[in-house]
């Protein structure tokens, strides 16, 4: 068995032991949970000392043929654009399960659900077989749904079937997408990501177009980009905070990192498309932006702030060029690692005021001031701020769009001044100002919630200070990518 199954069945492992253990033994199936949780990680930190850095393609293949009929395989394998998604989402599991001390009912149930949540995206981004790709992706909305319906907050039945509906409306139209792409393949040819790329190279140019069409909406929905973006306030207000972590840290980034191996897939077509492409990324910024400033819930800021970032993401990815790609890939990480760190800070914030409105707080740096610290600089990276991961990436992005469409990139700068104005605000209400009376006796942070933000924290300022270790780890692939991409579009 090759690590990268290893990796995968660590969280399916989990899953069985607790399935066996008694409900009523609470201390030890979070024990438990963490433990699977933390192999996992470690997993995944190996993978990135062993990963050649140097070279691009897929390493630690692994198949198996588990349909012969239709030749479909259990492919397995990570390249510089899986593996930082890989290391984020058994991190972000590990900081969501420290967060989950606040749960107190059905908490095996629970538990279960966030280790077939992991499971469920590790698979996505290890996958190298459209169709095990598409049951990995289906397989996340299951716990997800439970998750929120279970554990949410007052409209938890309303936000899980939005939640449930818009995504499994988006499957659809990828699973269409894929079936077109498979009508060009050889007799039993299969569905091997690399198979189906050059199978789609044989279809007729306005067929691509259409087939390119029906993955944006299904990715698009997931990312989400503006104006598919309807279930995701809702979805982050109500969900449980460590689920919200897992949200806006990891599931957001599935659909863009299925957007960039399509883009790969169908690049004549993704020029065809770009200036809608662009059009719909710098209206989503500052939409999301403007939409994230006027929130007075801390939740749905930071929600909106996710929507305003993914459009980052997505005029990365529609610059077609190195740098932007690799801008594309950088903000991906710098959001999950940011997004988890500010959700996992409000959904702490939640829980000892049981308020999340924004103008209930003041002051709380005399009150809270490991608090104040950890969230002062995690706004700080939303905003851009020299210094944090998230300025690497946007800079990145910022230049690869210079190079590709000029002076329309005021439009991004306006989209993080809007940022800076939001998160200097928030800052400005929650820690400025006197000490309101019902705030005076707020717990600062516990040793468990103080070492999940460390982690998270330390990352952000590091990767910020240091970016090089994380470049390094997908440039090789990028570069690929992109020749790829201009050999095809010349």
């Amino acid at each position: 068995m090759g690590i990268l199954s290893t990796l995968l069945l660590t969280p399916l492992l989990g899953i069985l032991i607790l399935a066996i253990m008694p409900g009523g033994n609470t201390s030890q199936i979070r024990f438990t949970a963490n433990i699977f949780a933390t192999v996992a990680f470690l997993f995944s930190c190996w993978l990135v000392v062993d990963y050649n850095q140097l070279y691009g393609e897929i390493q630690y293949y692994e198949q198996f043929i588990y349909n012969p009929n239709f030749n479909s395989a259990f492919a397995l394998g990570v390249d510089g654009l899986s593996l930082p998604m890989v290391v984020l989402a058994s991190l972000l599991t590990l900081i969501a399960l420290l967060a989950s001390f606040s749960i107190v009912h059905n908490v095996k149930s629970y538990y279960i659900s966030v280790l077939l949540l992991e499971l469920g995206m590790l698979g996505v981004f290890l996958s190298q077989d459209w169709s095990l790709f598409y049951i990995f992706w289906e397989l996340t909305l299951i716990p997800l749904f439970i998750l929120i319906a279970r554990w949410g907050g007052v409209r938890r039945s309303v936000a899980s079937i939005n939640f449930v509906l818009y995504t499994m409306g988006g499957s659809i139209f990828m699973l269409i997408s894929l079936m077109a792409i498979s009508q060009y393949m050889p007799e039993h040819g299969g569905t091997l990501m690399a198979d189906m790329t050059e199978a789609a190279k044989k279809m007729p140019r306005d067929e691509q177009l259409w087939v390119l069409l029906g993955f944006l909406i299904g990715f698009g929905v997931k990312m989400p980009v503006f104006p598919l973006h309807g279930w995701l306030p809702l979805a982050h207000v109500e969900a449980p905070s460590p689920v919200s972590i897992l949200l806006s840290g990891i599931l957001l980034k599935m659909g863009a990192y299925g957007l960039i191996r399509v883009v790969v897939m169908l690049p004549e077509a993704t020029l065809i498309m770009q200036p809608y492409l662009v059009f719909i990324a710098l209206f989503g910024m500052i939409y999301g932006g403007v939409l994230a400033w006027r929130q007075s819930d801390l939740k749905a800021m930071v929600a909106y702030s996710s929507v305003s970032h993914m459009g980052l993401v997505l005029l990365g990815i529609a610059t077609l060029n190195l740098t932007g790609l690799t801008g594309a890939v950088l903000q991906m990480t710098a959001h999950g690692l940011v997004a988890g760190a500010m959700f996992l800070l409000v959904g702490l914030l939640y829980e000892r005021t049981h308020t999340r409105n924004i103008l209930d707080y003041s002051s709380l740096v005399q009150v809270m001031p490991r608090f104040a610290l950890f969230m002062t600089i995690t706004l700080f990276a939303a905003m851009g701020l020299p210094g944090t991961v998230g300025f690497v990436a946007e800079l990145h992005t910022v230049i690869g769009g210079y190079q590709q469409w000029g002076n329309l990139m005021l439009f991004l700068g306006l989209s993080i001044l809007i940022s800076a104005a939001y998160a200097m605000r928030t800052v400005g209400m929650l820690f400025t100002g006197p000490v309101k009376p019902q705030m005076r006796d707020i717990e600062d942070l516990k040793l468990y919630e103080l070492t999940a933000a460390i982690i998270l924290v330390a990352a952000i300022v590091l990767l910020g200070l240091w970016p090089t270790p994380l470049i390094d780890l997908s440039v090789a692939t990028i570069a690929q990518m992109n020749d790829i991409i201009s050999q095809s579009i010349q």
